[in-house]
């Protein structure tokens, strides 16, 4: 399906990124039949934050025909979440959850996954292109009609242009599209600051369960809390997260303040005694983010180059995955010269989960969610809803967290005070 008048400057899709979502949608194309280019600007593998998936992520590198590189990867096993708060534990597991489909996912090193990923999809027939950065974009192109155009440079300052039928940003934080075609609005969220390592854990603690991420509330401010990622070969993903002056206010930098925080941890610090680290800390401020359209004239923003929540309940993966997932299905329909409706098959349907999450977040650091976490006697069909959403499943309209999330959580605020 390739245009044959220019075949080394054209393309059927070109994708800016090479991470999950930009690894999927290239995957689902090409074995569609389109002619897919990927142009990422880092060399993999690199470091990447985030290597906590859900179970719903599961479903949607098996669309892309990847699932056997990744379960050939050995990654670390998961199935659920594990809370601490002063004194209280309690876990999740993701199988106990209202809506069908796996529940169990891993715990990635990310410069491994996103490699295995993205090299999965160019086996597949996608051409990828590393070392090349995204300098310009256009709706239409003056040498094809029904094209937009990219203009692209190498390392070595060689540029080039590039037509495509339909431009996916799949950047990440790079947020190509909403940089260049100024549609980055302010998110609504707390500026925060996150500061996070590698350790090789050295954990003996009969309490530790490995399978599950540990969620730590810190016992001297409920607004911050920790990470614990288990990862394959005594590796752990360790992170504190809260205000960003609260943060700041801990330590001369991100070293210091993440060693304050586990230390002062409470059961965290229990299990971490003997940690020893195999990645220095580094930290991230102010990574919430938002646009002011997911979609446009031959383009389509996905995962983290729309909308950043939170890292609390590991979401970014998913929603990025979800996004990859929706858009090749409308491209691919679009390609082919169908009717397609962006606002209503992507933009309200990505934003269907995206709100409950955000709703999640919001009542996580309101404190309602801990409440809801630790109180007794918790219904049966509340903790599997909620499973659902923690297991990534936040599309699913018969939840009713995903159908109505002001309306549940107003419900559980006077539940749990009741509970007090």
């Amino acid at each position: 399906m390739q245009n044959e008048s220019n075949p080394n400057e054209a393309c059927d899709v070109a994708i800016i990124g090479a991470g999950p979502s930009g690894a999927i949608a290239a995957s689902i194309l090409v074995q569609k039949g389109w002619n897919v280019k990927v142009f990422e600007r880092q060399h993999f593998p690199r470091f990447s934050i985030g290597e906590s998936l859900l179970p719903h992520c599961v479903e949607f590198i098996e669309q892309a025909g990847l699932l056997s590189d990744i379960e050939a990867e050995g990654f670390q096993f998961k199935d659920g979440a594990a809370f601490a708060m002063d004194s209280k534990y309690e876990d999740i597991y993701f199988p106990d959850k209202s809506s069908p489909g796996p529940g169990t996912v891993y715990q990635v090193r990310r410069e491994i996954f996103d490699k295995v990923l993205i090299d999965g999809a160019q086996a597949k027939g996608a051409d990828v292109s590393f070392g090349e950065t995204v300098l310009a974009f256009n709706s239409t192109s003056e040498d094809l009609p029904d094209h937009a155009q990219l203009h692209i440079s190498n390392e070595a300052g060689e540029a080039r242009v590039v037509n495509a039928r339909f431009v996916i940003d799949a950047s990440g934080f790079g947020r190509v599209l909403p940089r260049l075609l100024d549609l980055e609005t302010p998110s609504d969220q707390t500026v925060r600051r996150a500061c996070f390592k590698h350790v090789t854990d050295n954990i003996t603690h009969p309490d530790f369960d490995r399978n599950k991420i540990l969620i730590s509330v810190h016992p001297d401010d409920p607004k911050v809390w920790l990470w614990l990622i288990p990862l394959a070969d005594g590796l752990s993903s360790i992170g504190v997260v809260g205000g960003a002056q609260t943060l700041e206010a801990a330590g001369a930098d991100a070293e210091e303040r993440l060693e304050y925080y586990v230390r002062t941890s409470g059961l965290m610090a229990d299990f971490l005694k003997d940690a020893v680290e195999a990645r220095p800390a580094t930290e991230l401020v102010g990574f919430s983010a938002n646009v002011k359209q997911l979609y446009g004239e031959r383009y389509a923003l996905l995962g983290n180059a729309a909308e950043f929540l939170d890292p609390v309940f590991s979401s970014g993966v998913t929603i990025a995955m979800k996004s990859a997932s929706l858009a090749a299905g409308l491209i691919d329909q679009q390609l082919r010269g169908e009717e397609v409706d962006w606002h209503e098959d992507f933009d309200v349907e990505l934003k269907r989960g995206v709100e409950a999450f955000r709703a999640c977040v919001n009542a996580w650091y309101d404190g309602l969610l801990q409440r809801m976490i630790f109180m007794d006697g918790r219904s049966e069909d509340i903790t599997r809803h909620f499973t659902a959403i923690l297991a990534g499943y936040a599309w699913d309209q018969k939840n009713p967290i995903v159908k109505d999330p002001k309306r549940f959580f107003k419900l559980m605020d006077a539940l749990t005070k009741a509970d007090i």
